[in-house]
């Protein structure tokens, strides 16, 4: 009798639990997890493993992939492009992983994904948002999240309708690729919005302060309706305190950067009239599918997901998973093709679609405001222009 005869036996005879251990005994199928545990980057990235891990446990219980159990290999990036070089030369050359997700900004997927894509191993993202990404590295490389200029531009028609922001600070942290391109895409939807920009200035990620660029906003003839600053995860809750603490009490508008305990935990009620564009809102309020992770979160974790990162991790495993079954094969080459052909995956943060030639999926985006130091939504929407990437 084989493993598939004896499996349909047991679910017949209502032993569905018992099945999981058929898969075990199988070699199992290696997924590199690539995620900066530590370092700038780690408020995102750490919920996002535990996403991933969860998702590996949940399809592991459930019998495994084609009838084996997956592994998820995690190594720590740190936040630094030298380790992060090391990590996929580890997954790839060491471990033979078929394929690889994570990372959940821009300049990390940079780092990895040339390697990935020379060694022909899928990569998807869990959260790193540049739409160029996949131009960049190549056919390997797919976005579990909408692209920035999507996210950009929903930030843009948020800030100009409906916070009646005609007129717009834009404060750009300019060592990182996600904030700069942000920054661009916001700066071209909101004029296409017919909104206009009276001030732009720039810091560099790990300033600490920001009384300079405060000063110059400060003196403005004209004040602006809104501010949006293009930030990072470890900055925001600095920068919006700063801004606060000067006085100034204008909406603040940005990306998913801002969607970390940070922005609350060091910002407090300077937070409060921060609104952030990003993949879901995480919430006992929100869709069933979002509800049935935040309890599996909690069960494992012990704390509810921190931020929609650990829902993206989640994401990307599944999105992986669905490909090797349909796929047939852990070929890393069969894998990559049915991952360019994914329709409508149900996923936690959203259907996930790849039209023909783009590996970047097209999806609703969240807009989260901030009252009385909590997460709120304010809105779900869907660009009416984006930005080209």
């Amino acid at each position: 009798m084989n493993h598939n005869t004896l499996a349909r036996l047991l679910l017949a005879a209502g032993l569905a639990s018992l099945t999981p251990s058929l898969a075990q005994g199988k070699t199992p199928i290696k997924i590199g997890g690539a995620f900066n545990l530590t370092g700038a980057l780690s408020s995102l990235d750490a919920p996002a493993a535990n996403g991933a891990k969860l998702a590996i446990k949940e399809i592991n219980a459930a019998g495994g992939v084609l009838g084996r159990p997956l592994d998820l290999v995690i190594y720590d990036g740190k936040s630094d492009a030298a380790t992060i070089t090391n990590v996929a030369s580890q997954l790839i050359s060491s471990d033979k992983v078929r394929a690889i997700v994570g990372f959940t900004d821009s300049d990390s997927a940079l780092a990895l994904g040339p390697i990935s894509q020379k060694a022909g191993i899928p990569f998807v993202t869990a959260g790193a948002t540049s739409p160029q990404l996949p131009t960049q590295i190549g056919d390997t490389m797919f976005l579990a999240p909408f692209g920035d200029n999507v996210q950009a531009a929903v930030g843009a028609e948020f800030a100009f309708k409906n916070l009646k922001g005609k007129t717009a600070y834009l404060l750009v942290d300019r060592s990182a690729e996600y904030t700069t391109l942000l920054a661009k895409y916001f700066k071209d939807a909101y004029s296409k919005a017919g909104g206009k920009i009276v001030l732009e200035d720039s810091y560099k990620s790990g300033d600490k302060n920001f009384g300079a660029q405060i000063t110059k906003l400060r003196a403005l003839a004209q004040k602006p309706d809104i501010l949006y600053i293009a930030a990072l995860p470890d900055d925001i809750g600095t920068l919006v305190k700063q801004v606060r603490q000067a006085g100034i009490l204008s909406p603040i508008v940005g990306g998913d950067g801002y969607d970390t305990p940070l922005l609350v935990q060091v910002g407090g009620a300077s937070a409060n009239n921060v609104y952030f564009t990003t993949h879901a809102l995480i919430s006992p309020k929100s869709t069933p599918a979002v509800k049935k992770f935040m309890a599996g979160y909690q069960k494992d974790f012990g704390k509810e997901p921190e931020n929609a990162f650990a829902a993206l991790g989640y994401d990307s495993v599944y999105l992986v998973a669905d490909a090797i079954k349909r796929a047939g094969s852990d070929d890393p080459a069969k894998i990559k093709a049915a991952l360019a052909a994914t329709k409508n995956f149900k996923a936690v943060t959203g259907a996930i679609t790849y039209a023909p030639g783009s590996r970047v999926p097209q999806k609703g985006v969240t807009v989260i405001g901030v009252k009385n130091k909590e997460l709120t939504l304010a809105a779900e929407m869907t660009p009416t222009y984006v930005p080209k990437p």
